[in-house]
């Protein structure tokens, strides 16, 4: 009888609980059911894991993500693309220049110097009506000479007969008599301070500036080479630009050792450790040196102008009592390691980091998760979300089924993928201009592309409207230059080559390109053929390869398209120079600073002006932007080189993709308002597309608020 019940009423049980399982079970608009910790945990999908956890180090997407999570800087940028202070409350910008004399030398109209403040006299006697010079002069004083010791690497070339080994460098040893000097201090930085000082003493006090007089080679035998680098040893003028860092007094790291500039300075050190492995030491290496002037202050003078140094100190600050030598070498100790082998790199720090930032570092499952909880004593107040996951999902379908499922709450959207979720009512789409653009790149080496109205032709027969409209979704926009065009450096005004394949050919013809009866342009017999190359795994720009190809086909110029994998294409052509024309792109900054791209000088094998960019008036405003801290002269300039490279076209400019961004609408920021009722507003990118600005606002509801129901 039992078993007879059991048989009749067991199949309609268990038939009522999944009917009530298939109600119950939480679907994406309502994931949260039965999971409330759900709404606090924001989860990010990433293509790729984390290299290491330590921002001096780190060159990857995935670890910068993580990193500007766990560690502050001490400014980074604004919804505006300004700076602003972050573990820095403030800092101020002078320089300190200084001039060497040669007390020898007549002043100017002939009149001797009785004695040192003679110069100064004159000086500032012969300036006083330059009244922009002067106003800018906070103070002149003298510094007596001195003797040093030195010692430089020379390059020993084969003819030189005092090398030991020839082709090889070799230290020299010298001592420098310093001269006296003029030190002026700065209100700002002004790179054409000296400018009318020069004018007062004339070219020949520089010419003529008695270097044999002040530098002696240890082994006279060696005065000659030391000869090609006086100028280096002992400059006649000197720019010092000089930043000094206020820094907040109420940061802890996460371990809850206080914040001080102690860690700032063993940060910077860390990067220009010899011995290190940073990738950012060329953005410190202009430093002069570093000099704590208290608990929460900080100096950095800089030995030449170099205007990018300052956003460079958003790099994230390491904790100095957790990786300093007698830590590192007790950690190598309890390892095994060699002591004297054993870096920063070799360290658990990077996987397991300690910082100031929003959210305080949890685990990490190599391939699989790195979890983080938020910082409950962050000095700018505990974020929203109480916990940040970052899920690693190499395949794009599958990032896009987990978030149609709401397990990720964002990932790096493909441009076909936006076309599809912005039917979906549940989301919100975010789509901005960014920093990165493609281009088509002309080794200019080549005789074939030497001349400047062959690239514009080739320009004008390509249409790169569909390119944007069916390749990237319209999700990007046309560009006519070097910079990014969210920024002010980037002009506007510049028009973009218009699509004109009949007046591309009329171009050609009149350089003495005809088509041959196969129907390619042929000159001297020789056909209008070259190889155009780009990376594999990069669908967008496999596409964009055969249009430009068939583009070109039609106006009679054989193109040959080949794709290599991407160590092979960098190594065997890019950094070879062994190529004709290219498709890359840049991911610019913020910054001006366009020197290692453009200028003359970085045209060589394993550089970045691969295409041989040379133009000398490009060069001279290249530099001149380097070495300008005044935003207003830097945007006049910016615009200049952008109109210069626009009009010699060593790139045919493609496109800036947008950052384009998806969230559930029921991710929201909590206003900032002093109230005991929370209140809402909808996510709003920056200036840069950055939506994640104000991610310690963010916050998941239950359900979308009122004001997104149209949004």
């Amino acid at each position: 009888m039992i078993v007879k019940k059991i048989l009749i009423y067991f199949p309609i049980a268990l038939s009522v609980f999944l009917l009530q399982s298939f109600f119950w079970v939480p679907t994406y608009d309502n994931q949260a059911v039965g999971n409330p910790a759900r709404l606090v945990k924001y989860v990010h999908g990433s293509s790729g894991d984390a290299q290491i956890l330590n921002p001096t180090l780190s060159a990857d997407t995935s670890s910068s993500s993580i990193n500007d999570l766990v560690f502050d800087g001490l400014i980074d940028l604004d919804q505006n693309l300004q700076y602003r202070p972050r573990l820095a409350t403030s800092w101020t910008l002078f320089e300190e220049a200084t001039l060497a004399l040669n007390t020898a030398a007549f002043l100017p109209g002939g009149k001797t110097a009785a004695s040192l403040q003679d110069w100064s006299g004159a000086l500032l006697a012969a300036l006083r009506d330059n009244e922009a010079w002067t106003q800018n002069l906070r103070s002149v004083e003298v510094i007596p000479g001195k003797t040093v010791q030195g010692e430089l690497e020379i390059f020993q070339t084969e003819t030189d007969a005092t090398a030991e080994k020839n082709g090889k460098e070799e230290a020299i040893i010298y001592t420098i008599h310093q001269p006296p000097r003029l030190k002026f201090t700065l209100e700002k930085i002004d790179q054409d301070f000296f400018v009318p000082i020069q004018e007062w003493l004339g070219e020949e006090y520089f010419a003529a500036f008695p270097y044999d007089k002040f530098i002696r080679a240890k082994d006279p035998a060696k005065q000659a080479a030391l000869r090609s680098r006086y100028e280096e040893i002992l400059p006649v003028t000197e720019h010092n630009p000089v930043i000094v860092f206020n820094l907040r007094k109420d940061v802890t790291f996460h371990d809850g050792h206080p914040f001080d500039s102690g860690d700032v300075l063993f940060t910077y050190e860390s990067i220009i450790n010899p011995k290190g492995t940073s990738p950012r030491k060329s953005d410190y290496e202009p430093v002069k040196n570093a000099e704590v002037l208290g608990r929460y202050k900080i100096r950095f003078t800089y030995k030449r102008l170099f205007s990018p140094a300052v956003g460079s100190w958003a790099m994230g600050i390491l904790p100095e009592h957790l990786l300093n030598r007698k830590r590192l070498s007790a950690e190598a100790n309890e390892r095994r390691r060699d002591v004297d082998t054993f870096t920063m790199r070799d360290s658990n720090f990077g996987r397991h980091p300690v910082g100031t930032g929003p959210f305080v570092f949890v685990e990490w499952k190599s391939d699989e998760l790195i979890r983080l909880r938020r910082n409950e004593n962050y000095w700018e107040g505990a974020p929203e979300y109480e916990e940040y996951v970052m899920r690693i999902i190499p395949d794009s379908l599958t990032q896009e089924m987990e978030f149609y499922a709401g397990a990720i709450d964002n990932y790096s959207v493909q441009p076909h993928q936006v076309a599809r979720f912005s039917k979906d009512e549940k989301y919100q789409r975010f789509s901005s201009l960014g920093y990165f653009y493609s281009y088509i790149g002309y080794n200019m080496r080549n005789p074939l592309f030497a001349d400047r109205d062959v690239r514009v032709a080739l320009g004008m027969a390509v249409d790169i409207d569909p390119i944007i409209r069916y390749v990237l979704y319209e999700e990007g926009e046309r560009v006519t230059g070097p910079y990014p065009k969210i920024t002010d450096w980037y002009d506007a005004n510049v028009s973009a080559l218009p699509y004109d394949p009949a007046a591309a050919l009329k171009i050609l013809n009149r350089m003495g390109w005809k088509k041959n009866a196969d129907g390619w342009l042929e000159k001297d017999g020789k056909v209008f053929a070259f190889n155009l190359i780009t990376n594999s795994g990069n669908p967008i720009r496999k596409n964009i390869l055969t249009i430009v190809q068939e583009s070109w086909r039609k106006i009679g110029v054989r193109c040959n398209t080949q794709l290599f994998e991407w160590a092979v294409f960098l190594k065997d052509f890019v950094n070879t120079l062994k190529f004709d024309a290219l498709i890359l792109g840049w991911s610019m900054g913020i910054d001006p600073d366009v020197y290692q791209i453009w200028h003359s000088s970085q045209a060589g094998p394993r550089q970045l002006n691969f295409v041989g960019y040379k133009n000398a008036a490009a060069d001279r405003l290249i530099t001149r932007i380097r070495r300008e801290y005044d935003r207003t002269k830097q945007i006049a300039m910016a615009h200049e080189l952008h109109r210069i490279i626009a009009r010699d076209q060593p790139y045919t400019f493609l496109y800036v993709a947008k950052s384009t961004q998806l969230l559930d609408k029921k991710i929201v920021m909590v206003a900032e308002e002093d109230s005991a009722e929370k209140k809402y507003e909808k996510i709003y990118p920056t200036k840069d597309g950055n939506i994640r600005y104000y991610f310690n606002r963010w916050k998941k509801l239950p359900q979308v608020p009122a004001f997104s129901s149209a949004g």
